[in-house]
């Protein structure tokens, strides 16, 4: 599977109901478990202070992160996405200690 860093940004739609906000957190956060369990969700951030996440994701291809991964979270209708396609470096590390 192809890695991609994936930057998400959640903006509830004013006058949502907080029952249906609560709701939707709740499925987005049994449906990360699901995709954490099948690898396609390796990693997830938050940075300090911020309502917005960064994560090391994975699939197919580009298609596939946005069609079957990432259009499959409760949240997504709510959500804008950043994804850049990322392919190994020659001096990561992780690398260079499987070579070893």
């Amino acid at each position: 599977m192809q890695e991609f860093l994936v930057e998400l940004t959640t903006t509830v739609p004013e006058g949502t109901d907080p029952a249906e906000v609560d709701r939707r957190r709740a499925a987005e956060a049994v449906r990360a478990a699901e995709l954490a369990a099948t690898g396609h969700l390796v990693r997830l951030w938050r940075p300090v202070g911020e309502l917005r996440s960064i994560g090391l994701w994975r699939a197919d291809d580009e298609a596939d992160l946005l069609e079957n991964v990432l259009g499959t979270l409760p949240l997504a209708p709510w959500m804008t996405r950043v994804v850049t396609a990322l392919q190994s470096h020659p001096n990561d590390p992780d690398r260079t200690a499987a070579a070893g």
